[in-house]
């Protein structure tokens, strides 16, 4: 959706019929309260990896009148909305309707497995490699360890809404044994990156997450192709949904404040599918666009 101001509507081509693929309707709502002025980057539209777009429609006002928006591309096909506004109620509403692609068969570069591999604010991988080695070293060196560890983190950890905070890496969640979906994530990322397995985190529209919100899942190289794991096991990866993808959620976050201040009094995330829901055994290998 290319950068326009206040209120976009996109209708693209119908959406064709696909025995394998669903429909995916997304949507996300937004209140803020801002006192003087604020810059904020909104990450909540569904990447341009992430398939065909029916119906897209982004609206951001500021006490009901229309507030400039602009578009930024970021990596991974990832997009960022820049809303600047002064005082008074930001409301941002999106939506789109998309059909799922098939994900490409591209091989991971070597800048794509170096930026992968290395630690990150939330995901200290160089803090955990003794623990990691004293864990995981018996596993099988081959495309079952990054699952395992999966396994491993999804035993160990109990979810739990507001167990954590803003500020806990995967050491923190590694030491209280609780989170929510983006520590299990975290966890699971540093793990792999410890034990020299590229990983990453990745935002995502989840339908059949319960509670419903946006969902957090890594994302580990695996036989030269990305392939998803779901420590939290609360939604089948089939139907992910793409938002955005990076080192881990400082990369990923649904809104980040560049400038002033601006208070969250009101949300909403819904995402859903046209089809029955798949079972996912989170054996197996789950690739998404």
């Amino acid at each position: 959706m290319p950068a326009r101001g206040g209120s976009t509507t996109w209708h693209g081509d119908p959406i064709a019929t696909h025995a394998q693929l669903a429909n995916t309707d997304v949507r996300c709502e937004f209140t803020f309260e801002v006192d003087e002025r604020v810059a904020l980057a909104f990450q909540v539209a569904v990447a341009q990896s992430a398939g065909r777009l029916a119906i897209e429609e982004l609206v951001v006002t500021l006490d009901g009148r229309a507030v400039d928006v602009s578009e930024v591309s970021m990596p991974d096909g990832g997009r960022v909305h820049l809303v600047r506004c002064g005082a008074g109620r930001l409301s941002l509403s999106y939506r789109a309707v998309v059909q799922a692609e098939p994900p490409l068969n591209t091989e991971l570069t070597v800048a794509d497995s170096l930026l992968a591999i290395r630690q990150s604010r939330y995901c200290p991988s160089d803090a955990l490699e003794g623990f990691a080695g004293e864990e995981f070293d018996h596993l099988p060196a081959d495309g079952d360890r990054a699952r395992l560890v999966g396994d491993w983190v999804n035993s160990r950890l109990r979810y739990e809404l507001g167990s954590s905070g803003p500020l806990d890496t995967a050491v923190d969640t590694l030491l209280k044994g609780v989170g929510v979906c983006r520590d299990f994530a975290h966890l699971t990322v540093a793990l792999c990156r410890a034990l020299a397995i590229p990983a990453r985190l990745v935002a995502a529209y989840a339908p059949g997450l319960s509670p419903m919100d946006f969902h957090a899942v890594a994302e580990v190289a695996v036989d030269g192709r990305w392939q998803v794991l779901d420590a939290t096991r609360l939604a089948p990866r089939h139907t992910l949904t793409r938002i955005a993808t990076g080192r881990d959620a400082a990369d990923t976050a649904f809104c980040t404040t560049i400038d002033g201040s601006a208070e969250l009094v009101a949300s909403s995330v819904i995402a859903f599918t046209d089809q029955v829901l798949p079972y996912d055994d989170h054996r197996t290998a789950v690739s998404i666009a």
